[in-house]
């Protein structure tokens, strides 16, 4: 089979450690086997090789996540990246229009859509290959996993089976009917009726949503779909091909299955109470406290509550509280204080407005080694660098010059520039002018082959 994996999020609900360039699954926090921490994609794709699915895997996502995708997963998985968001819909026929046309998959092969961070277990992948199963029998045109509920929640939508299924058996029964967030009597009439929780995971032969696609988009070429992203519906994959189609099963799943999407639910899997610079009191019950912050943090005398520090901000709040987060915090987004990139990362320093209108804006750059960034030049901004560590190549207007520890360089507006770390640098960069947003990037091509030092 082929695994499309759905990755977008908007960074809010994990505020502060969560960004639009950082959305929680992202987010190295959950110990793995052997020891190390990895994320919630990194658990993911680990057991979809553990289980022996699939080694297609690929990425749909948009471009503000490709570095730290790439960062986390190197060369493990294919990405498509959308021109812009446009919800689930859009973003699965994008993935399925790039299998077919850009990786010459057949109208034959099996594709299983499923979210990139669910916290689940092996069940749930072996789950997933009867899915395939029963797409590859014919017994019907789509079919969905069913999560068997544990309570009658309304914060997931709901698939009405014909008949109640037996998850022992794995075998696929058809579906009657779609049914979204219902009310709280609602959800225990559902209960009653073998309703499952919705797991938003598909599966289907390519062909199938290859005719969908050509519905709105006709093109022989990925790029041409590509091109026209924009004439695809903004609307889920649910709403759009699911809730339409008239051939659906589902099988059902019955084991561990979370969204850990609140800091509530997040910190009950946690293997430690404290993360990072962080130390948590004796008159304390029930606390995590993470910190991403090199200052420390000290909790006491309080209860059933999670503290959060980042460059981007500080929590304090009960975890009774965590899901209405997403709400009061929308007015502090802003620039994100710290990203991972293709070649290392970035974190923000300081930001500061001065009395003649200019702008002042502190980076502390780390380039891995044998990663350079793109040649670029700024149209609103001079840039100052400082090498705290490490050395590299750098590249001002042409001439090529080695830098290192104590070294100064100053890049004045408008002039072309990329540094290559040779052993891993990191430095001070200091940008002046009246428009420091990352928009003001010129990149021009650039080949390291054949440089030589002035």
């Amino acid at each position: 089979m082929k695994i499309i994996l759905l990755s977008g999020g908007s960074g809010q609900r994990l505020w502060p450690l969560s960004n639009d360039a950082r959305s929680k699954q992202f987010l190295q926090l959950l110990e793995k086997p052997g020891g190390g921490m990895e994320s919630m994609v990194q658990r993911v794709v680990r057991q979809i090789q553990e289980a022996h699915l699939t080694d297609s895997i690929t990425i749909a996502t948009n471009a503000s996540q490709s570095d730290v995708i790439r960062n986390q997963l190197g060369e493990l998985t294919d990405m498509v990246t959308e021109p812009e968001r446009r919800d689930t819909f859009p973003a699965i026929a994008l993935a399925a229009s790039y299998l077919a046309l850009e990786k010459s998959c057949g109208m034959g092969e099996t594709v299983v859509v499923m979210p990139c961070d669910p916290y689940t277990e092996a069940g749930y992948f072996e789950t997933i290959r009867y899915m395939a199963q029963a797409v590859e029998s014919g017994v019907a045109e789509m079919v969905l996993m069913g999560i068997t509920p544990t309570y009658p929640s309304t914060k997931f939508g709901y698939v009405v089976p014909e008949v109640r299924p037996d998850a022992a058996s794995h075998e696929p029964v058809m579906v009657r009917r779609f049914t979204e967030k219902p009310s709280a009597d609602k959800a225990v009439e559902l209960l009653e009726e073998g309703a499952m929780w919705n797991g938003g995971i598909f599966a289907f032969k390519l062909g199938y949503i290859m005719r969908i696609v050509r519905k709105y988009v006709d093109s022989g070429t990925f790029a041409g779909i590509r091109s026209d992203y924009g004439k695809f519906p903004k609307i889920s994959f649910d709403y759009e091909v699911a809730e339409k189609a008239s051939s659906v099963a589902v099988v059902a799943y019955n084991g561990e299955w979370k969204d850990l999407g609140t800091w509530n639910s997040l910190t009950a899997e946690l293997s430690s109470a404290t993360l990072g610079n962080a130390r948590i009191g004796p008159d304390c019950e029930n606390v995590h406290a993470v910190n991403e912050l090199r200052i420390p943090m000290f909790v006491n005398g309080i209860s059933n509550a999670v503290v959060a520090a980042s460059p981007d901000g500080i929590l304090v709040c009960g975890k009774d509280y965590c899901e209405s987060l997403k709400n009061h915090v929308g007015e502090f987004r802003s620039r994100p204080m710290f990203e991972e990139r293709r070649w290392g990362s970035y974190r923000v320093l300081d930001e500061k407005r001065m009395s003649d209108g200019m702008w002042s804006l502190t980076k502390l750059m780390t380039i891995d080694a044998g990663k350079a960034i793109s040649y670029q030049r700024h149209l609103h901004r001079s840039e100052t660098w400082t090498v705290i560590d490490g050395e590299g190549l750098f590249v001002l207007s042409g001439k090529v010059s080695k830098i290192g520890r104590g070294d100064v360089v100053s890049i004045p507006c408008g002039d072309l520039h990329t540094i290559r770390a040779i052993s891993g640098i990191s430095f001070i960069e200091v940008q002046i002018g009246t428009c420091l947003v990352e928009e003001d990037i010129e990149r021009v091509d650039f080949r390291w082959d054949g440089i030589i030092l002035d």
